[in-house]
């Protein structure tokens, strides 16, 4: 093997519309000075003055423009051959490479130390920032994904400036001994612009070739075809496509035969994978290209087939088994794209964090601009002061800021604290107004599903929409589990989000915000509401959840102040979707919301009409409130249409609801359920001497007007009562009070903020004081009150059934369990109890049901005079056991001692029981199953839900530009 000499190397230039870069290619390639033996360029039919460009010594071969790159390098070696058939080198360049200074002679000096090596690679930079890396070696991982080991960004301080053996080198650059390069086939024509140096790489280590990067040498690399600055009829505008078709080809051709079908099973699920990514990001485009390279490549395996019996073909011809231990140390450790996908994720949540909490800087940035001698520019210079200096005197121990930081401490005790209050949340929860939950996560997507339910004596009542979130998180944790996490991480996770909904409020209001302790007080006041008020120790799961997730709507809807037009829509987007998961839970939250706008809109458009009649303006909040409307369809519309629209105003859980006072709103209290009132009127009255400090009179006074659309809906819904069986039961108020709540809590936070940022009179400083201590009452008395009160959750069954009628219920709906109660003086009143009895989400469903007349009569018949046909009609209806609970009317208890094929069973003391001595119906609750309607109605909820998903998710990365 001969050293390589300065004559031996001939550069390969192949050129396609390149005059932007050619002169500064042309001069790079004169700068390796007499190391360059002789330039080949190959022109593929460029339209531009690239031809032109090129030096008259030039070996110059033209093609037309539908040539690809490996049929243009093979025209090069065909003319090496003919014209410099000495040389051993070829150097590969793009017309848009630029080698710096020294590259070849550092490559060929490589070489010479290394003779085992017969392909190297220069450390490609980026052109023109000619600092940032773009490859230093790459490999491809086992999804696709080409892998350089860097950073995204990088820039190059020597930190990759080893020779090292790679997998393969860009083509951009690639010095390879010619020999080899005809050996191998050159690249491969079925890879026509991308991914062909890889798979020369991948081809070269089976063949016992080795690959090194040398990073001393280096290339400027414009990258124009993968960037998109430069069209060529091979790509068009679906670069990604051919980018992802290329990887794909490249694994499912080089790998070996066993892995193929686990590869292609890989592929093809990691590539529905990956185009959910790339929904979530707003890049539908770049999935449609993923299915796409997957049908191209999979489905149509003709080019894989063949390019596989090529490499077969050419092993078998070189008597040598492909090197498979080199290739497979070379390609990246498996593990390596689930890294990536939990940096994609952490991108996400990241970018969805950040975004509301630019809304403030990004306001003020714009009046700046508009008048940089105007107070949001003097509060932005402020601002940045004071950043640079809390900069300059940071810690850089993370752990020693957190030991040092009292708010920090703080908030991890609070934290603490709540978890441990919420213990009696654990295991089967059930209780007051929750329900146990059911076996499995089928029984809550069945509920979803289906148009009819087997429960009582059969009904068409649709599920409450709340059901579909359960079942998707108890696919993942299990009914049970899920119930205990949202009841147990319910207060600290509404704490976190109104800590940052009230920091970013903060910034609005001025430039450095709320002080920290200010928003740790204010953020437990609020979280602690669910609690104070009577909902979380009475089960009201929906309100715990919707209390959980309110200040995480309201940060969002600070995304509608936002100068910028596309940011307030895809605001909407997210409101819309975080408004109906509160609404799912709160169906009364929607209708606040729309009292809210409204309320906004008309008084816009008597301040600021020609601001408010823009599309922009008045267009986000009511494609946020149409969003709840289309996911809740299969909810409301076939509520609406069978005559149960009371569903639509109340809470959710066990019927019927608390009835509250008139202060009961304003004190945030659910009837008697809760706290002590005292802790209420004390932030009521804090929040009334918020409107004292001039600085913030105007948010504050935005907070007491949200209170009072809050108030007026509840006013509105108060009068209203809903007839259910036995019973009746109010509207729900939950949501009016959560909503109202949070205002006082945020106007006590910015009265507070614009108190101590700003100066203010003496008695205004007093009262502040005064104010202060009373704040950090109300936090510490709501968390003391929920650590001590009781509550009715309980981790044990009811225990009113027999256990085995329940053992017997269980085994189909037809043994149902018929439980009387009252008496025959009184009134009668009944329920039966199917399967596991009633789990959550099959409260509401049941309460609502209208009674079938024909049961009733026949429940009746049964206490007064049990006739043989009424005792059958009970095995018609699917009543296997009559049970009347403890303690049971004696002349009901007589009246059916004495029928006729009722057969007494054994109860608990003072209750009786009957076992029905009659053929059972299988088919007694049996219903149509599950209707076209709904089938649609499911349909369009799935699809809109996609949509909304994708606009509201943020933009993680910038579009190319073309």
């Amino acid at each position: 093997m001969s050293a390589p000499g300065e004559s031996s190397v001939v550069v390969l230039l192949v050129t396609h519309d390149g005059a932007r870069w050619l002169p500064g290619v042309v001069e790079g390639i004169a700068e390796q000075g007499s190391a360059v033996g002789a330039v080949v360029a190959v022109d593929t039919g460029s339209k531009d003055d690239s031809r032109d460009l090129l030096p008259a010594h030039y070996d110059l071969v033209e093609a037309t423009s539908a040539t690809a790159f490996p049929a243009a390098v093979a025209l090069g070696l065909e003319q090496i051959a003919a014209a410099h058939p000495d040389a051993e080198w070829v150097w590969l360049l793009h017309d848009d490479a630029r080698p710096a200074p020294g590259a070849l002679v550092t490559l060929l000096a490589a070489a010479e130390r290394r003779r085992d090596v017969d392909l190297l690679g220069p450390k490609i930079r980026e052109w023109p920032s000619l600092r940032r890396l773009v490859e230093v070696g790459v490999t491809i991982s086992g999804t696709g994904r080409r892998e350089t080991g860097l950073e995204r960004g990088e820039y190059d301080q020597g930190q990759h400036d080893e020779e090292r053996e790679v997998l393969a080198v860009s083509s951009a650059g690639l010095l390879v001994r010619r020999r080899v390069l005809e050996e191998l086939g050159g690249f491969d024509p079925r890879l026509p612009l991308f991914g062909n140096d890889l798979d020369l790489g991948w081809r070269a280590a089976a063949a016992g070739h080795t690959s090194l990067v040398v990073p001393q040498a280096v290339v400027f690399h414009a990258e124009a075809a993968h960037r998109g600055t430069r069209r060529t009829p091979l790509t068009g505008r679906h670069t990604h496509y051919q980018e992802r078709r290329s990887a794909l080809y490249t694994l499912l051709v080089n790998g070996s035969t066993a892995s193929l079908p686990w590869r292609v099973l890989r592929l093809s699920l990691g590539t529905l994978v990956r185009m959910l990514g790339f929904l979530l990001v707003r890049s539908p485009g770049e999935a449609l290209d993923d299915l796409a390279a997957l049908v191209t490549v999979v489905f149509r395996p003709g080019a894989v087939l063949a390019g596989r019996r090529e490499r077969r073909e050419r092993q078998a011809a070189s008597a040598t088994p492909p090197d498979t231990e080199r290739v497979g140390r070379l390609l990246p450790p498996a593990w390596l794209p689930y890294r990536h996908g939990l940096d994609f994720v952490g991108d996400v949540v990241s970018a969805v964090s950040n975004q509301a909490s630019d809304v403030a800087e990004r306001r003020r940035v714009a009046a700046a601009e508009l008048d940089p001698s105007s107070q949001a520019a003097a509060r932005l210079r402020a601002e940045r002061m004071a950043r640079e200096d809390e900069d300059v005197l940071a810690d850089t121990g993370a752990v020693a800021r957190f030991v040092t930081n009292p708010v920090a401490l703080v908030v991890v005790l609070l934290v603490v604290g709540m978890l441990v209050a919420a213990r009696t949340a654990l295991g089967q929860v059930s209780g007051g107004a929750l329900s146990p939950a059911p076996a499995d996560a089928g029984a809550w997507w069945s509920l979803h599903y289906q148009t009819w339910h087997p429960l009582a004596f059969g009904t068409d009542v649709p599920a409450p929409p709340y059901v579909v979130v359960l079942a998707l998180a108890a696919t993942v944790l299990g009914p049970s589990a899920t119930v205990s996490a949202l009841l147990v991480l319910a207060v600290p996770f509404a704490l976190w989000g109104a800590f940052r909904f009230l920091r970013v409020a903060g910034r609005l209001v001025s430039p450095r915000g709320a002080p920290r302790w200010l928003l740790v007080g204010g953020a437990t006041t609020y979280a602690l509401v669910p609690v104070t008020s009577g909902a979380w120790g009475e089960g009201r799961l929906g309100l715990v959840v919707a209390g959980a997730l309110l200040p995480w709507l309201a940060h969002a809807c600070l995304g509608f102040v936002d100068p910028e037009a596309d940011r307030r829509w895809r605001a909407a987007w997210r409101v819309g979707l975080l408004l109906a998961l509160v609404a799912a839970f709160a169906p009364v939250a929607w209708l606040v919301a729309l009292a809210l706008v409204v309320v906004v809109l008309v008084g816009g458009l008597v301040v600021a009409r020609a601001a408010v009649v823009s599309t922009g303006v008045w267009g986000p909040p009511a494609a946020a409130l149409a969003v709840p409307v289309v996911l809740h369809a299969p909810w409301w519309v076939p509520a609406v249409t069978g005559g149960h629209a009371a569903a639509l105003v109340l809470e959710t859980g066990r019927l019927p609801s608390p009835d509250g006072g008139r202060l009961d709103l304003v004190l945030g209290r659910l009837g008697d359920l809760g706290a002590p009132s005292w802790i209420g009127a004390v932030l009521l009255v804090l929040a009334l001497l918020a409107l004292l400090p001039r600085a913030s009179r105007i948010p504050v006074t935005l907070c007491w007007l949200v209170v009072l659309v809050a108030t007026v809906v509840a006013a509105a819904l108060a009068p209203l009562t809903t007839a259910l069986a036995g019973t009746d039961t109010p509207a729900g108020l939950g949501a009016p009070l959560l909503v109202a709540q949070a205002a006082l809590v945020t106007a006590v936070v910015l009265g507070a903020q614009g108190a101590v940022r700003n100066r203010v009179s003496a008695p205004v400083r007093v009262l502040a004081a005064v104010g202060a201590v009373a704040a950090l009452v109300v936090p510490v008395a709501g968390a003391v009150w929920w650590a001590t009160a009781d509550d009715q959750l309980t981790s044990a069954g009811e225990g009113l059934v027999p256990a085995y009628m329940v053992q017997r219920s269980v085994t189909g709906p037809e043994h149902g369990v018929l439980v009387v109660r009252g008496s025959v003086i009184d009134s009668i009143t009944y329920t039966v109890r199917r399967g596991d009895g009633l789990t959550v989400g099959e409260d509401e469903v049941v309460a609502l049901t209208d009674a079938d007349p024909d049961v009733t009569a026949t429940i009746r018949a049964l206490v007064a005079r049990p006739t043989p046909e009424v005792v059958d009609r009970l095995g018609d209806l699917g009543v296997e056991y009559v049970l009347l609970p403890s303690p049971a009317d004696g002349a009901v208890a007589a009246a059916l001692d004495a029928a006729s094929g009722l057969v007494q069973a054994s109860s608990s003391p003072g209750s009786r029981a009957w076992q029905v001595d009659r053929p059972l119906d299988p088919d007694a609750v049996a219903g149509d199953g599950t209707s076209w309607l709904r089938v649609v109605l499911l349909l369009v909820q799935g699809l809109v839900l996609l949509v909304v998903l994708v606009l509201a998710a943020p933009t993680l990365r910038s579009r190319r530009q073309p």
